[in-house]
């Protein structure tokens, strides 16, 4: 197991120093090494080097990803793709203001919507396939209603929703977060938050949300009241389990014995998770390897953490925190990315602090933070560090690294992207 990550040596808890300390102490610090420096400095200088680092990677990100394309999107995914970059962008106009961000990424999506209008004529039948908000039409035209109404451009605000609502779901469809319905109703819910509450009508939800209790009944085993299959197993994880879909219902209006199955299957997990605190990557999996956002305990914990959020229920909330000390011990994994590497982990850490207010979790934040600024790029240039396979990707590298810094920022108001609403 030790090889998918680095032994986790940083210390436990460092209280901040104050300006004028750490002025009155820079001999003492000049003997530290170079990321021990970095953990004792207050967050808000800390704060403002890790946004510097995010706006280079910010602009070598999209040097690599999109001056390169010659403009024509060959991946339009918000996962590997050209939308992602343009996530990227739309986050960096959060931060900054800078309207130039906000028209490149405009620029960006309507590049990725005429590449699918392409696609559609091409290849129908695959394109139908493709709803979700990660992986699908339903994240190029959710993120560019959003773009388009933060630009005050209401006709293009209107033609992305016109689209999203023309969005057919096949019979066939899966039901996890990449690539099925609970990635389809995340869009859903990402407009509804963005845009207005009813943008995406209550009855069109509804829909997506019976079929998804009636298929995960359907499944069970008697003992967790839901289930689902993707490609012949049961999974557990963020990314195609149980945790994304429990997820994403938690933020819908559900019956009180919806609530009940989704109370249950959440319950049902914490009960069997490895002694080791870690969670199996599919029912009856006994491998107690992966530590990462899409399978294992960093998701999970996400998952637990809004559980407690949602339902106040003390034994999710304590669950959660158990699951954070996985992520602590193990979450420093030989990757960058958001999916399965350091930047995903950190997250953990921002929600279990947003929840419970405990500066322990903004300084492990800040902790996992500061692995990556102080060695990530030197990690990865040695060969002892995985970039990703798409290296300036946002959920497999530096992309996904430079939105958790400008999203480290606020850390009362950081979401996991795509994920945390």
């Amino acid at each position: 197991m030790g090889d998918r990550y680095f032994p986790n040596e940083m210390p436990d808890y460092i209280p901040e120093t104050t300006t004028t300390a750490v002025e009155e102490t820079v001999t003492e610090r000049n003997n530290k090494d170079s990321l021990t420096k970095l953990l004792s400095l207050p967050y808000n200088i800390l704060s403002q080097r890790l946004k510097a680092s995010a706006l280079d990677l910010k602009d070598t990100v999209v040097r690599e990803t999109w001056g390169m394309s010659g403009k024509r999107v060959k991946d339009y995914s918000l996962y590997t793709g050209a939308l992602g970059t343009a996530y990227l962008l739309f986050k960096a106009y959060q931060v900054t203001k800078n309207h130039n961000d906000l028209k490149l990424c405009s620029d960006i999506i309507k590049a990725c919507d005429s590449e699918l209008l392409l696609l559609d004529i091409l290849m129908r039948r695959l394109l139908k396939l493709r709803v979700t908000f990660i992986c699908g039409r339903a994240g190029v035209c959710a993120l560019g209603a959003v773009a388009a109404k933060h630009a005050g451009d209401g006709r293009l605000l209107d033609h992305y929703l016109a689209q999203f609502k023309e969005i057919r779901l096949p019979s066939d469809l899966p039901y996890e977060l990449l690539y099925g319905r609970a990635g389809f109703l995340w869009a859903c819910s990402f407009l509804n938050k963005h845009i207005g509450k009813e943008t995406i009508s209550a009855s069109r939800k509804r829909a997506v949300v019976d079929e998804i209790i009636k298929a995960g009944r359907l499944t069970r085993n008697g003992k967790c009241p839901l289930l689902y299959e993707w490609h012949g197993k049961r999974y557990w994880g963020a990314a195609h389990g149980l945790a994304g879909i429990m997820l994403v219902l938690m933020d819908l209006e559900l019956t009180p014995d919806e609530v009940e199955d989704v109370k249950g299957t959440l319950h049902y997990m914490i009960k069997n998770h490895f002694p080791s605190g870690n969670y199996p990557s599919s029912e009856g999996n006994k491998s107690d390897c992966l530590v990462h956002w899409c399978h294992g305990a960093p998701g999970i914990a996400l998952t637990l953490a809004k559980a407690a959020e949602v339902f106040g229920d003390k034994e999710f909330l304590q669950a959660a925190m158990e699951a954070g000390e996985v992520v602590w011990n193990r979450g420093l994994l030989k990757r960058v990315g958001i999916c399965h590497g350091i930047s995903g982990n950190t997250y953990v850490f921002l929600s279990l602090y947003r929840l419970t207010g405990n500066v322990e979790y903004l300084y492990r934040a800040k902790a996992f933070a500061c692995f990556l600024h102080d060695r990530a790029q030197k990690l990865v240039s040695e060969g002892k560090m995985h970039g990703g396979d798409r290296p300036y990707s946002l959920f497999e590298g530096f992309g996904g690294m430079a939105y958790l810094f400008l999203d480290i920022l606020e850390p009362l108001e950081a979401r996991f992207p795509a994920y945390e609403l």
